[in-house]
């Protein structure tokens, strides 16, 4: 019961901004705004959570006005996303480009825009677009002199078709057509690759055949040997599986920024607030670290700001660090 008391009172501390302060451990972790549901707070009150509790990153997968109007002049990096439904048009037409940077990065000066995320997870045929794509918007933003934002896409973590030995990494067959193509555009643009680490999803496939202290950070020493490196968790794993698969097509010197990761509270199997807080504030606390063949700082995006009551019914509905009413899930600390 003391014990429920405190983590109440540390939830509380963390909503009213006793975490306000940046430090320099969280500056690899921001939290991607999700916006699928139908109770969530104005933007304005989001944009002001973020700065409360330190997070100094932001991921919106669609330009959404408000919420960019309310970001400008905060301070917070932001990674918009030029949505599915806008990739064959920025693929076929360098004028539809230059339109939509117009529309959607030129008219908000006062953001600081990190990243424009070409398209989300996409497959089959429409990944084909992706490459053409992500080369007009790049365009599009140098003629407006923003070749300081680079342009990538996100991609899920389904298209490792090998993941484990990491060594022995590999793309399934079909993003072998498309990664090609899209790796060397980030090689020549010095831009990164950025995809999903879900430890979860992993583990849930066949939990019999798993540890799940692996896919928590919690296993008290090396699970995987591979050659001379020791893993010790699942996301070092499958972040560095990523890091040989991108290798093998063009892209050995394009870094990886893991655009969302995180563990649901509920809906499915080992999703409690418990593990939910363990994994989150866990890898919080890690990416700065690296990963055994990547030492150095891991970009990352936590999955997400909210509960949102939009997604598929179960885990999908129960990723946030945050209820609807901006209480914790479970108490977490980005300091």
């Amino acid at each position: 019961m003391a014990r429920q008391g405190v983590a109440s009172m540390f939830a509380l501390a963390l909503l009213l901004g006793v975490f306000a302060s940046v430090p320099q451990s969280a500056e690899s972790i921001g939290v991607s705004y999700g916006m699928s549901g139908t109770n969530l707070p104005p933007p304005s009150t989001v944009i002001g959570m973020y700065t409360a509790n330190g997070i100094s990153s932001m991921r919106l997968y669609a330009p959404d006005q408000a919420a960019l109007q309310a970001v400008g002049d905060t301070g917070i990096s932001v990674v918009v996303g030029a949505p599915n439904d806008v990739l064959s048009n920025l693929a076929a037409s360098p004028a539809a480009a230059a339109s939509w940077v117009r529309n959607n990065i030129q008219a908000y000066p006062s953001v600081s825009f990190r990243y424009v995320c070409v398209g989300n997870e996409v497959d089959g045929g429409a990944a084909q677009n992706l490459a053409p794509a992500m080369e007009n918007v790049y365009s599009a933003l140098a003629a407006a002199g923003l070749d300081d934002i680079k342009v990538t896409t996100s991609v899920s973590q389904s298209i490792l078709g090998v993941y484990s030995p990491p060594s022995a990494a590999e793309f399934t067959s079909e993003a072998r057509g498309f990664m090609g193509p899209v790796l060397q555009f980030l090689a020549r643009t010095g831009a990164p690759l950025m995809a999903s680490v879900y430890p979860y999803f992993t583990y849930t496939y066949n939990p019999t055949a798993m540890d799940i202290n692996y896919a928590l950070f919690i296993a008290p020493g090396t699970i995987v040997q591979d050659g001379a490196y020791g893993y010790q968790n699942l996301f070092d794993a499958t972040v560095d599986a990523f890091y040989v698969a991108m290798g093998n097509h063009g892209g050995s010197s394009v870094p990886l920024v893991v655009s969302e990761s995180g563990w649901p509270s509920s809906g499915g199997i080992a999703a409690t607030p418990e593990n939910a807080g363990i994994y989150n504030q866990n890898l919080i606390n890690h990416v700065g670290r690296g990963t055994p063949r990547h030492p150095g700082a891991i970009e990352t995006y936590l999955f997400s700001m909210f509960n949102e009551n939009l997604k598929d019914n179960g885990v999908e509905q129960n990723w946030g660090l945050f209820y609807p009413d901006m209480k914790h899930v479970y108490p977490i600390s980005f300091n």
